[in-house]
């Protein structure tokens, strides 16, 4: 076996089964076994997914959250066996692959703007309609 081939061998060990599905711009809630002495407990991390790094089995996120007014950043390995779950409290409407600027921002303006599910668009699409009167309509109006 060649380096390559053992690199292959330990990923594909070490890689979960179930995909974990979020993306950059969610806002998760990051379940994380903690070790303390011979107890154990889970302890949830929340806050903004603001990038991934890596690929296969050394692929890692950050999330991003403010406590106490100081920001908080956290890199969690997906692969790795400390990480319980990831739920995903909101999905968030990223244009970006990395939301580093989101650093230098505070407040209301630190937030995204949240994604629209296939439903919501359907029901803005109604009621624009609605909004506007046909052209015929208008133009009977006006006479």
């Amino acid at each position: 076996m060649n380096k390559q081939e053992i690199l292959q061998y330990v990923e594909k060990k070490h890689q979960k089964k179930e995909a974990q599905e979020c993306r950059v711009g969610d806002t998760v809630r990051v379940h994380v076994k903690i070790i303390e002495g011979d107890a154990t407990r889970v302890q949830a991390f929340e806050g903004i997914v603001i990038s991934f790094k890596g690929h296969g089995a050394t692929r890692t996120f950050t999330v991003r959250k403010i406590s106490f007014g100081v920001g908080v950043e956290r890199i969690f390995p997906l692969s790795s066996p400390t990480l319980e779950k990831i739920e995903v409290v909101r999905s968030g409407h990223a244009r970006r692959a990395k939301l580093y600027y989101l650093r230098n921002r505070v407040g209301r303006s630190a937030k995204l703007e949240e994604k629209d599910s296939a439903g919501d668009k359907k029901k803005a699409e109604g009621k624009a309609g609605s909004a506007n009167p046909p052209v015929e309509l208008v133009a009977a109006e006006k006479k």
